[in-house]
């Protein structure tokens, strides 16, 4: 592994470490501390190795004596998706310990979350009733599986996320995201929302008005421009430029979760890599914010 990546790791156990504490429960404590499974979980999202069996077998070779103890794959799958809660908690309190946290201006937006592609997976898949068909007009294709709801600053950081059907209206996924977690609207005087055509919504419109929130997007033809029209083609660039590191560099769509359970902690393994690379990019003063190249070899 690079000093680069050996470097971001021990940041980040040693703040996880440190804002965990002592776990409260009692009984014997687990022989793998919270803050190593994270740290484990992280490097894993940033090498790129998706088999969770091949991880435990890289790790001894790559970085003996790094971790005291590894489990078996079965019992590193049950962690990750018990932590679910914790993998949340954490990209918040990273992404809380970023000066862009308080920045002014948002970005939403969902992507596809593939799951399955065959019509018997579709049927036999543990994912039925959660997945569904939908389409991605970026792609000009349908697919099966889930979408993400993706609310981040312009450099990339995760404000908060969900995953959803894909069939369910977008403009009410956000509604819902933020009725979930208001906190995250507080103490955000001026707060502008940035968002593409598919939010279009007058219920939408008084939602946001009545917290204090803008939302700026493209207008439909038969309707009058907004006066910031122009600012939009290159600020909507930066949501596909998140869309394509998650997808890109972090295999996103090849999660191979078959559960929402394991769907949903590949996802928040992913987007904690991310903050995680944030994070510590921001805090050692790189020029690129969104920037894991350095991590992934």
């Amino acid at each position: 592994m690079t000093t680069d990546l050996n470097t971001l790791l021990t940041a980040l156990y040693v703040k996880i470490d440190d804002h965990l504490g002592r776990p409260t429960r009692t009984g014997r404590p687990p022989r793998l501390t919270d803050a190593e499974l994270l740290t484990l979980a992280v490097a894993q999202a940033l090498l790129g190795i998706r088999s969770e069996a091949r991880w435990l077998r890289f790790l001894p070779r790559h970085l003996p004596g790094a971790f005291t103890y590894l489990p078996q794959q079965s019992g590193y799958n049950k962690r990750l998706r018990n932590a679910v809660p914790l993998l949340k908690h954490v990209i918040r309190m990273l992404a809380l310990d970023t000066d862009l946290w308080t920045d002014a201006t948002w970005i939403v937006d969902s992507t596809p979350v593939e799951c399955g592609r065959s019509r018997e997976t579709a049927k036999r898949s543990e994912l039925a009733g959660w997945a569904g068909y939908g389409y991605c007009s970026s792609h000009s294709r349908f697919f099966w599986g889930l979408r993400l709801h993706l609310i981040c600053t312009p450099p990339g950081l995760p404000i908060t996320w969900a995953l959803a059907h894909p069939k369910l209206d977008e403009r009410q996924v956000l509604m819902a995201i933020l009725d979930h977690d208001p906190t995250v609207l507080a103490d955000r005087p001026g707060l502008l929302i940035i968002a593409d055509k598919g939010y279009v919504s007058r219920e939408l419109d008084a939602y946001l008005t009545e917290r204090g929130v803008r939302l700026l997007r493209p207008s439909y033809r038969n309707r009058t421009p907004h006066p910031a029209q122009h600012l939009l083609k290159p600020v909507r660039q930066l949501i596909e430029s998140v869309n394509d590191t998650l997808k890109g560099q972090l295999d996103l769509e090849l999660h191979g979760g078959r559960t929402i359970d394991g769907v949903t902690a590949r996802i928040a393994q992913r987007l904690l890599a991310l903050t995680a690379a944030i994070w510590h990019n921001r805090a050692t003063g790189q020029p690129v914010t969104r920037f894991l190249i350095a991590f992934d070899h």
